[in-house]
């Protein structure tokens, strides 16, 4: 888009920003606590700039001075969602990261950009009975603002593989913002075969040796008994009793039926989280072979594309760190689909 320039808050190591990128926007910057994310995001957004910060040390003035004088200024971000998932809810955490929200808030009404987006759970809208969303809002509405926001927008609607519900909210100075219409009706939703069927095998715990990031974790024994008890869409309650955690048994453990189960070739994946590599952290093994998901495949369902770079060369993989980076991505896609429907709200007002 000519003469409108883009800053990402909570970069990460690109997804958001890329996005934009294969959508002709001009990204200038992404700001990100985690330093390891540097690389990937320089590397695979050319031009952008990295600037390892935290959120409570950045001056608005130095986002605004990013900025050029003659531009329109579009902020976007993806505040760290953990502390509103439905998962460390169900497990009683406690985690102060909710306050980042306010903080892109306040970041927001220093900076006055034109149009802002971030993106997050749809718990974000009901977390601490709502307050926290609806001060968001109110703040921007306070400072001229008009905002949308779509609390449940379905990620296989848009073509994106995952059956990841997320919100998205837009604001801007020129009026309302709706979000691109779907483009898939779910007899032509992306699977999990599309995305990953054609890659070569590899076993638990191992790698490709023509694609170094197609690389699994270690099974346990256990583990590759009870992946190998296990089919498509089924669950550890189909398993002989030997194989069922102990914590499972128990009553508690009921509401856990997604862990430790195969994803399902002719269905878009489950949501990827920081540990999909990992067998029993959710629906994360793969359909036929008794391992988990690798990175790649993390990488793919995430969509993006296949040439991402993730590390540097030479680099060591560390499939903790990675899996970290490639879970807490924006999937790109979702991206293209945010940053079309700024396109086209800018098209139509200024």
């Amino acid at each position: 888009m000519e003469k409108c320039s883009v800053v990402d808050i909570f970069c990460g190591v690109g997804g958001l920003t890329h996005g934009f990128v294969l959508e002709d926007f001009d990204v200038l910057a992404g700001v990100d606590a985690d330093a390891s994310c540097r690389y990937a995001y320089e590397a695979n957004n050319n031009g952008a700039k990295f600037i390892h910060k935290k959120i409570e040390e950045l001056a608005a003035s130095e986002i605004s001075a990013l900025y050029p004088r003659d531009h329109t200024k579009i902020l976007v971000g993806c505040a760290p969602c953990q502390p509103y998932s439905s998962y460390n809810k169900k497990k009683g955490k406690k985690d102060e990261k909710w306050t980042l929200v306010s903080k892109f808030a306040d970041l927001i009404c220093d900076v006055k950009p034109d149009v802002i987006s971030m993106e997050n759970v749809p718990e974000l809208a009901t977390f601490k009975k709502g307050e926290v969303f609806k001060s968001f809002v109110v703040q921007l509405e306070n400072k001229g603002y008009q905002v949308t926001s779509y609390p449940e927008i379905f990620c296989p609607d848009y073509g994106i593989p995952q059956q990841r519900t997320r919100l998205v909210l837009f604001a801007s100075r020129f009026g309302k913002i709706q979000i691109i219409p779907k483009t898939h009706t779910p007899d032509q939703y992306k699977t999990v075969r599309q995305i990953i069927g054609n890659l070569e095998p590899v076993e638990s715990g191992g790698s490709s040796t023509k694609d170094l990031l197609h690389r699994t974790s270690q099974l346990s024994d256990l583990n590759l008994r009870r992946i190998r008890a296990s089919t498509p869409g089924g669950t550890w309650r189909d398993w002989d009793e030997d194989l069922v955690a102990s914590c499972h048994r128990r009553v508690s453990g009921d509401g856990y039926v997604s862990v430790y189960g195969r994803m399902e070739w002719d269905l878009p994946a489950p949501t990827i989280t920081t540990q999909f590599y990992g067998y029993g952290n959710g629906r994360f093994g793969h359909p036929e072979q008794d391992r988990a998901i690798s990175l790649r495949e993390g990488g793919l369902l995430q969509t993006f594309p296949p040439d991402y770079e993730f590390v540097a060369p030479n680099d060591l993989i560390r499939i903790k760190t990675l899996g970290r980076h490639i879970g807490n991505a924006v999937p790109v896609d979702l991206a293209r689909v945010i940053a079309r429907s700024i396109a086209q709200h800018l098209l139509n007002h200024i």
